[in-house]
């Protein structure tokens, strides 16, 4: 299957988040392809988005989130997680979006080993979750998804407009964006972490 190159990263983030479902996350891990098709993602911006990583500009956490795009932004969390990000605009704008989930398609057994012998259906709906599935943590920060053997993005197949939902993100509290609707799932997939669907009215 075909490689995602920088030309799709390199574009306004929101786009990216949308397009990235449906493309294929693979991690090349100890000789064998661990892979899942990606059912949800958030949007991070820059300056505007009080959210962000990047709001208050560039440090040395966050440096990758500034470009080139098609780099993995991976930081820690909570002090115990790790979340993978990938790095979108044009080199020197900050953004980035984070994998929320994944749907398993190879290298189920490898999974479930490293996430403790978790059920299939609890290996990678989180992005914690889904980064320990696929073995990665603080030392892939900055890997170039463009060029790496071990952790890149396939073309996957692409989500129709009407399997696409938008919801707020995960986990904010306050913040003019905190009501953005910058999460976007497949309808329905039961690998998405908080599915909107099931929300109270």
């Amino acid at each position: 299957m075909k490689r995602l190159q920088r030309d799709f990263y390199a574009r306004p983030t929101m786009e990216v988040a949308r397009d990235l479902l449906g493309r294929l996350l693979v991690r090349v891990y100890d000789g064998q392809r661990l892979s899942g098709r990606i059912v949800e993602t958030e949007a991070y911006l820059g300056a505007n988005d009080p959210a962000s990583h990047a709001y208050r500009g560039p440090t040395d956490r966050n440096r990758v989130m500034f470009g080139p795009p098609g780099y993995a932004y991976v930081y820690f969390i909570y002090g115990m997680h790790h979340c993978l990000n990938i790095v979108t605009e044009s080199d020197g704008v900050a953004g980035a979006v984070l994998i929320r989930a994944i749907e398993p398609v190879e290298g189920v057994e490898v999974m479930q080993k490293l996430r403790g012998g978790r059920p299939i259906a609890e290996l990678t709906n989180g992005p914690a979750k889904l980064a320990q599935a696929l073995g990665l943590d603080i030392s892939w920060n900055g890997t170039d998804l463009c060029t790496s053997d071990d952790l890149f993005l396939e073309e996957g197949e692409p989500v129709p407009d009407e399997s696409v939902m938008t919801a707020p993100r995960i986990g904010l509290s306050s913040g003019a964006t905190k009501d953005a609707p910058w999460r976007f799932v497949i309808k329905g997939n039961p690998f998405v972490s908080h599915p909107p669907w099931k929300r109270k009215s």
